[in-house]
């Protein structure tokens, strides 16, 4: 007998490629999309940002849920939900309209209402599925953002009978945001009658922390790869929430992400020139002459291009290549292909890098999914030295189209990398352990040898395009998650 569809509300604050500024929005997109096609009813809630593009989009007001209220606090605020579809898929997003809170320039402020923003995404992520008398099995929350649903469907929210069945789950992809603010947003949180309901060490110094809430309250805890599970319990990468995840250790499980196969096919892929796959490669070296001659690099064959795709900060391990590519880059032939942006001090170390050596260094600052794609799809090596790592995607996406990934033992890069052996063809890029130049230099001169020996290089890039990091098995891993925290019979 066929199990029963699930019902799920998820509710993210990022969704690709609607709103997106790292892998958070991937996940919510790639993974909402795969539970749909598997037939089950998935309502998606994100807040409809003035930042987005909407002139591809066809966006519509679902009439039931349009000049709606609710007070947080003190505030009165109205909001309306529409609804829209992403680009090539059936499932319904609904976007949740508050100009007062969402029309500014960026996905994130420093504004002193930001608390405002994701207490209003959680509350209205319930009050739009009573609205529809939708009673959800799952409400799925993602990061700090939407990390206080939980507590919420325990206090506030208890009352309703349409959640008696109702569990929730909490997927932390970046543990180094928390969502901390003063307590004294106690009442815009509507706790202020019920402060024991709040971890009491955070408030008596001052302060709540929403990401630690959600901890408290999930039914199930999960995170994005089986390493990081493992790394969070300890103090090095637990972020100051090691001692309460250790206490609810049986409740959390790591599973790596999935990527989204229909995005990144290097042998459909629209956005770049020369599609291949692995049955016949030769698209992949007519892309990388391609981006060579877009990017105004040396575009001789033979030197080979290790390329970047970024956000600029100390977690993806920038300092380590400011000590080491400078000083590698006038001893070994290579070029550079580098986008992203990010903290001041790297943008202007690439700038400068790319003024020294402008034949072989290219720095695109800003964001541009279609050389994203250029660079996946044209470079021989792709570099991801970090400090720490929840999961990547851009290492599955570098394995899928044949491009080399060269990256530290973290996290999910850990999970989904296996260093190459020369002496017995297995493996599918370069890992280096250590977070030291020293380290990173090895991990770079052994990816440039190796890349001399032409008949180890393509067993490892076939290797790598073997491999197979879909949603088919990571997304099943959620849906039996799902079914084993319902109550029983579900």
């Amino acid at each position: 007998m066929p199990e029963k569809p699930l019902k799920i509300c998820l509710v993210s604050s990022e969704l690709t490629p609607l709103a997106k500024t790292g892998g958070l929005a991937d996940v919510s997109a790639a993974l909402s999309a795969f539970l749909d096609n598997k037939g089950h009813d998935i309502r998606v809630l994100i807040p409809f940002y003035s930042a987005i593009d909407t002139k591809s989009l066809e966006i519509a007001p679902d009439p039931s849920l349009q000049n709606l209220s609710i007070r947080i606090g003190n505030h009165h605020l109205n909001y309306s939900i529409d609804t829209t579809t992403l680009p090539n898929k059936a499932l319904k997003i609904y976007l949740l309209r508050c100009p007062e809170l969402y029309d500014r320039p960026s996905i994130y402020t420093d504004g002193s209402d930001e608390h405002l923003r994701f207490i209003l995404l959680s509350r209205v992520a319930i009050e739009m599925c009573q609205h529809m008398g939708f009673a959800p099995d799952i409400f799925h929350c993602h990061d700090w953002h939407t990390a206080l649903t939980p507590l919420y469907l325990k206090t506030l929210y208890a009352w309703d009978s349409l959640f008696e069945n109702t569990r929730s789950v909490l997927t932390i992809h970046n543990i180094g945001y928390q969502g901390i603010f003063d307590a004294r947003i106690l009442h815009d949180m509507g706790m202020q009658d019920s402060p024991e309901n709040l971890y009491q060490e955070d408030l008596a110094l001052g302060r709540v922390n929403f990401l630690k809430t959600g901890v408290l309250y999930s039914d199930l805890l999960t995170t994005v790869s089986p390493t990081y599970a493992n790394e969070i319990l300890g103090s090095t990468y637990g972020m100051g929430l090691q001692d309460l995840l250790r206490q609810r250790q049986d409740s959390l499980v790591g599973i790596l992400n999935g990527m989204d196969t229909d995005e990144w096919n290097p042998r459909k892929d629209a956005l770049i020139p020369y599609p291949y796959d692995a049955r016949d490669i030769s698209g992949k070296k007519e892309n990388k002459q391609a981006l060579m001659q877009e990017l105004e690099l040396d575009s001789n064959d033979d030197i080979p291009l290790l390329g970047i795709v970024s956000r600029l900060t100390s977690q993806k391990g920038i300092d380590l290549i400011q000590q080491v590519v400078p000083k590698l880059i006038q001893q070994r032939r290579f070029a550079l292909a580098v986008l992203g942006s990010g903290e001041p001090r790297y943008e202007k170390f690439f700038g400068e890098l790319q003024g020294r050596y402008r034949n072989h260094v290219c720095f695109y600052r800003g964001f541009s999914n279609k050389l994203a794609h250029m660079i996946e799809a044209g470079s021989d090596m792709f570099l991801m030295p970090s400090q720490f790592e929840p999961c990547g995607l851009n290492q599955m996406y570098s394995l899928r189209y044949g491009t080399v990934p060269i990256v530290r033992r973290t996290g999910g890069l850990a999970d989904s990398v296996q260093l190459f052996e020369p002496s017995s063809g297995k493996g599918t890029g370069i890992v280096f352990d250590d977070y030291s130049a020293s380290a990173l230099e090895w991990a770079l001169n052994a990816a440039l040898d190796l890349y001399q020996d032409k008949k180890s290089w393509r067993k490892l890039v076939r290797n790598g395009m073997a491999m197979d990091y879909s949603w088919k098995h990571q997304g099943q891993i959620y849906i039996d998650l799902f079914r084993q925290i319902l109550p029983t019979g579900k």
